[in-house]
């Protein structure tokens, strides 16, 4: 597909989105359930397709927690089918009366409307296809994704039978597409096209993230960088320190809601032993301050940038803090507003924390890897926005329509 192609099938697209805002929810919901059981029944093509990603993936060296975002098995695919069943059960972002008032003889409405053609670009992780399309489809958009080209194989079988089942449900199959260059020409390209795009969401590492900032025409919500940090103030309960820590970082490394670095209230360092042990039972390459090295021999010393790394494996950053205050100023230089925790039983410091740390989400005695639409009851999300206009953390069906405003007269003119 050259730039041409890829933009002609932009406009297709754009076409193809204003019968789409005009679907009911009735014929939304039939397609999402027509996508599932499309996608299981022609799951041994799906897979036979990733594993030639896979094993392409393999064969040039990357990384295990690479792998593990690329692939896919029966179980991974059936969770996919299950979130788009999830979808469509969830209520209708659109046609909701947002507000509604008279004036004079004129009656005002503002009322939810689909954003149009929403462009998503994203790396390894095939499940953003599906997971993309169902929540576009559902809040009356277009879906229009340009994955990376570790995934083409597998991202094209999804489209293709993600474009089948609309076509048996008759909507139009450009109401999917997917861009089918993964050259870095191509993705420039896409970022560019203000005549066929409404919106840009890129899906991946921080590096994918700031070029799209950098490159991009069309409007951009940034998304899932994650350096998650946790903080362990001076008055917590030990037992629920271990628990966290070790469900957020090493539960699921690879994705972004995953902790990347851990912060202890100097009051509290007789936990640290426990700490390192546990994290070094799991795997886990620790970077430390002075203090935290001086505990364990096989603590590297950290840099200032390795406290705001997004490491996506196993390795954490430890710091020493004297205070509550020093931590909050530690974790808004260094994080990526993303999500943020504080473990402690003091209602004063968590108040302190949750109003002071600038994250999409901030937690008091909980996981990070709550930071998921699925775990808010959104359903599946089509990202976590670390920006604040005009979405912020987990994205929902709510978060991908606009508004526009209907105003009824009676022959009724200005004077």
């Amino acid at each position: 597909m050259d730039v041409h192609e890829m933009r002609a099938q932009g406009l297709r697209c754009k076409q193809a989105s204003y019968a789409l805002a005009q679907l009911c929810t009735e014929k939304k919901d039939a397609a999402l359930e027509r996508m599932a059981a499309v996608l299981w029944d022609a799951r041994e093509t799906i897979l036979e397709a990733n594993r030639q990603d896979v094993e392409q993936a393999r064969a040039a060296g990357r990384s295990d927690s690479f792998i593990d975002r690329l692939a896919l098995d029966e179980q991974r695919l059936n969770n996919i089918c299950a979130g788009v069943r999830q979808v469509a059960a969830l209520e209708d972002p659109c046609g909701r009366i947002l507000e509604e008032w008279d004036r004079g003889e004129l009656h005002f409405i503002k009322r939810s409307v689909p954003i149009g053609v929403i462009g998503i670009i994203y790396e390894a992780r095939p499940n953003v296809s599906v997971d993309a399309a169902a929540l576009c489809l559902k809040s009356g958009n277009v879906c229009y994704l340009r994955g990376s080209r570790e995934t083409l194989a597998t991202n094209r079988m999804l489209c293709h039978w993600m474009r089948e089942a609309l076509r048996q449900c008759g909507i139009d199959e450009n109401c999917i597409a997917l861009v089918q260059d993964g050259s870095h020409a191509a993705a420039d390209a896409f970022m560019r096209m203000n005549d066929c795009l409404d919106l840009l969401i890129p899906r991946g590492s921080a590096k994918l993230i700031a070029h799209c900032v950098e490159n991009a025409s069309v409007p951009i919500i940034e998304t899932g960088s994650g350096n998650c940090i946790l903080y362990i103030d001076r008055n917590v309960d030990a037992d629920e320190v271990l628990p966290i820590l070790l469900n957020a970082k090493c539960q699921r490394v690879s994705v972004c809601n995953a902790a990347e670095s851990l912060l202890i209230h100097r009051d509290r360092l007789d936990l640290v032993p426990g700490i390192l042990a546990a994290l070094k039972a799991h795997g886990v390459k620790v970077h430390g301050d002075a203090v935290i090295c001086g505990y364990d021999a096989d603590v590297l010393l950290a840099s200032e940038q390795d406290y705001a790394r997004e490491y996506l494996d196993l390795e954490i950053s430890i710091k020493c803090v004297e205070s509550l205050e020093e931590a909050i100023t530690h974790i808004n230089a260094h994080h990526t507003m993303h999500s943020d925790a504080i473990l402690s039983n003091d209602p004063q410091a968590i108040e302190v924390f949750m109003n002071g740390v600038d994250a999409a989400v901030v937690y008091a005695n909980a996981s990070t890897r709550f930071s998921d639409g699925e775990e808010f009851g959104f359903g599946a999300e089509i990202g976590i926005s670390t920006q604040k206009l005009h979405a912020r953390g987990p994205m929902g069906l709510r978060e991908l329509t606009t508004y526009k405003y209907q105003v009824y007269g009676n022959g009724t003119i200005r004077e």
